[in-house]
């Protein structure tokens, strides 16, 4: 099984990336590292990072969104394009990720 190829080249992530705190943006890299180095399957069953389908939206071109812890007080919002996780955007109040 491949590793997971992440996308960080959306600008709505970039710049939510970007404002976050010192410590913060540290910790959102630190799982961006772990994510690289899972399978698909291992990023699914993974109990921190909470991997979840969002059901009331959907991408531009009608893909399924999913959401993942990245910190305890963000989440993010990503597509999976093949092997690509292309994330889209963070949310420090995780109810507005969905």
């Amino acid at each position: 099984m491949s590793r997971i190829l992440l996308d960080l080249n959306n600008p709505i992530f970039q710049q939510d990336l970007f404002v976050l705190q010192k410590s913060e943006a540290l910790a959102v890299l630190k799982i961006l590292r772990k994510v690289s180095q899972l399978t698909w399957e291992q990023l699914y069953k993974d109990q921190g990072l909470k991997w979840e389908l969002i059901r009331s939206k959907q991408g531009k071109n009608g893909e399924k969104l999913y959401s993942l812890r990245v910190t305890q007080k963000c989440r993010a919002v990503a597509v999976r394009e093949g092997d690509y996780l292309r994330f889209l955007s963070l949310h420090s109040d995780h109810d507005s990720a969905y």
